[in-house]
C-alpha cells in the first residue's frame, strides 16, 4: 500500500507537469497518467479489503494461491518463499527417513522434541541421538528432549551484537557453578543480582561493579558495567555444548544425513515442487514422496528379493 501511494504521488506529479504543457503530446501524456492514477486507486481500494481480512488472521498471512501456504524463512536477507516446511527424521547408517511432517510454520524452533519423539517411537529404541542444525535451536525444546530420551547436539546460533560489533560475546564469560557466578575475560566474577521473567522465561542477571576502571572494558561494554543473563534451565544448554565441543564431527554427519533425502527428493519433483495444495494434501503428497524413496533405499540396501520376503512376513 505504501509503494501504491508513492506511485500515485508520483504520477500526480508527473500530471500537474502535462498540465503546464500545451498541445497533442501534453495531452496524451495527461490521459495516460490519469488511467494509470484511476488503476492505482483501484488497486489500493482492493488493498484495503484485503488489509481487513488480513488484520483478523491469526497470523497476520494470506495466500492468494493456496490459503494453507505460509511465508517460509530463507537464508537470503529479505528473501523469503510461500510454501510448506518439510521436516524429516533420517537414520544417520542407511539415510531412510524413519520420520517426516509437513507444516505450514515458518521455521523449524519448535519442531526438535516433536520430530525426535517420533523418529525414536518409528524405530523402537528406548534412547536416541539427534543431530540438528542451529534452525532448532530453542531452550524449551531441548530442555523438552530429556524426558523423553533423546539426547539433542544442536549448535547455538552467532545472535550476539556485541560479537558481531568486534566485542566479547556471552560465550567468553565462563560460568562457575560452585559459586553461581560467570568469570570475564578480565578474571573478574559478575555476581548473582536479581531473577526476572522475560517471555515466559525465568532469568537470572549477573554483573560486578569492577567494570569502570577494567582495562578490557572497551572490548566488553559500552554501558557502565557488562550484564549476563542466565535462563534457570540453562545448564542443559551447557551440557550439550559440550557434548558438540566433544563430537567435533557431529554438524559433518548432521549435512551428510539429512540432506542426501531432500536433496534427491527435490531432484525427483523438479522446480514444481508441490503439486497439490492445502496442507491435508500436500502432506498426502510429501507421504508417497517418502514411500518411493524409502523403497528405493530399501532395495538399494537388500535387494529386490530380501526385501519381498520382508514385507511378507
Amino acid at each position: 500500500m505504501d509503494q501504491v501511494e508513492a506511485s500515485i504521488r508520483r504520477y500526480l506529479q508527473g500530471l500537474d507537469s502535462a498540465d503546464r504543457e500545451e498541445g497533442d503530446v501534453a495531452e496524451a501524456k495527461s490521459v495516460r497518467l490519469k488511467e494509470k492514477i484511476a488503476a492505482l486507486r483501484e488497486q489500493m481500494q482492493a488493498f484495503e479489503g484485503t488489509e481487513k481480512v488480513l488484520l483478523a488472521t491469526p497470523d497476520q498471512q494470506i495466500s492468494l494461491t493456496d490459503p494453507d501456504a505460509r511465508s517460509m524463512a530463507t537464508s537470503g536477507r529479505g528473501s523469503g518463499i510461500v510454501g510448506y516446511n518439510v521436516q524429516t527424521a533420517v537414520d544417520a547408517q542407511h539415510h531412510l527417513i524413519v520420520a517426516h511432517e509437513v507444516t505450514n510454520v515458518g521455521h523449524d524452533r519448535d519442531q526438535l522434541s516433536r520430530m525426535a519423539d517420533q523418529a525414536k517411537a518409528a524405530m523402537g529404541v528406548e534412547a536416541l541421538d539427534v543431530l540438528a542444525d542451529a534452525g532448532y535451536f530453542d531452550g524449551e525444546e531441548i530442555l523438552a528432549c530429556e524426558p523423553v530420551g533423546v539426547t539433542p547436539y544442536v549448535p547455538k546460533p552467532l545472535t550476539s551484537g556485541a560479537k558481531a560489533e568486534g566485542r566479547f560475546g556471552k560465550q567468553d564469560f565462563t560460568y562457575v557453578a560452585e559459586d553461581d557466578t560467570y568469570r570475564c575475560p578480565a578474571g573478574e566474577h559478575l555476581t548473582w543480582r536479581f531473577t526476572s521473567v522475560e517471555k515466559g522465561m525465568t532469568l537470572h542477571s549477573y554483573w560486578t561493579t569492577k567494570c569502570s576502571d577494567c582495562p578490557l572494558k572497551p572490548k566488553c561494554t559500552t554501558s557502565n558495567w557488562r550484564r549476563i543473563k542466565r535462563w534457570e534451565h540453562e545448564a542443559v544448554i551447557d551440557a550439550m555444548q559440550d557434548r558438540l565441543d566433544r563430537a567435533p564431527t557431529a554438524m559433518r554427519v548432521r549435512r551428510q544425513t539429512v540432506e542426501h533425502p531432500f536433496g534427491t527428493l527435490k531432484s525427483w519433483m523438479g522446480a514444481t515442487h508441490f503439486l497439490t495444495k492445502t496442507l491435508e494434501k500436500v502432506r498426502t503428497e510429501m507421504s508417497l514422496h517418502v514411500l518411493a524413496y524409502n523403497l528405493k533405499r530399501v532395495i538399494a540396501i537388500l535387494g529386490v528379493a530380501p526385501l519381498k520376503q520382508a514385507m511378507r512376513a
